[in-house]
């Protein structure tokens, strides 16, 4: 009894253990999701102010940088919320990835001479560095665009198969609108004989009485009476002589 007690207290502390743990790890994964975002949306109006305070290489920099970041998270997004319902985009998304990489190394190039002090070579290298950033932000507004009409896409075939199947069960409900030939029901014997001008007896007559047409007749002959028929003669009265 005291091994078994000591083993569940033993799981009972590892159990918690754990939940703490994975308790503390989303928190802290939250933490830095928060910590993360609110870094770069610092960053990116730290750019954008710059880009319109700064004249010159510095502001063209911070503009370039503020393009690629935009246009590289707006595509990310897109594939992220796409690819749970299409399974087409995986091969998208490692396209990202390997973009991404070429977008990292361009953002921190970026980054690094908005430092520097030497503003002729900087004014040198800005034509190859706008390039290499349209032709990033290219790559990656098509993928973008490219995932959205496909959604678009998906969305329209669905709306169609749907509205053809609402038009079908409508048709279906609405059966009873069809006219219908139906039989004439014959008129009222009353209004047949109020148009005819006559009056028609519609239900049958009542067996009328016999009294009043023909005496009752005994059932039973009284005795010592005979019955007269109309054949014959009357009989003559006996002479007294």
């Amino acid at each position: 009894m005291i091994a078994i007690v000591a083993l569940l207290f033993v799981l009972f502390v590892v159990l918690g253990v754990y939940a703490t743990v994975k308790v503390v790890g989303a928190a802290k994964r939250g933490v830095d999701r928060t910590l993360t975002q609110a870094r770069r949306t610092v960053e990116d109006h730290t750019l954008r102010a710059k880009s319109f305070a700064q004249v010159g290489p510095a502001g063209e920099l911070a503009q370039l940088r503020l393009k690629l970041r935009t246009s590289m998270r707006a595509t990310q997004e897109a594939l992220k919320a796409g690819a749970p319902e299409d399974e087409s985009l995986k091969e998208s998304i490692g396209l990202f990835q390997r973009l991404s990489a070429h977008g990292h190394e361009l953002d921190g190039e970026l980054k690094r001479l908005e430092s520097e002090p030497d503003r002729t070579k900087l004014a040198e290298r800005l034509p190859g560095l706008r390039e290499r950033t349209e032709r990033i932000t290219q790559s990656a507004d098509s993928l973008r665009w490219a995932a959205r009409d496909r959604a678009r896409r998906f969305a329209d075939d669905d709306l169609d198969t749907l509205s053809a199947q609402i038009d079908v069960e409508s048709g279906a409900l609405r059966h009873w609108t069809k006219a219908e030939p139906t039989a004439t029901p014959p008129p009222w014997p009353e209004a047949s004989a109020a148009e005819g001008g006559t009056e028609q007896q519609t239900w049958p007559e009542t067996p009328r009485s016999r009294t009043a047409e023909e005496p009752t007749r005994p059932a039973i002959t009284p005795p010592g009476v005979r019955p007269a028929y109309p054949w014959q003669k009357k009989p003559r009265p006996e002479s007294t002589t």
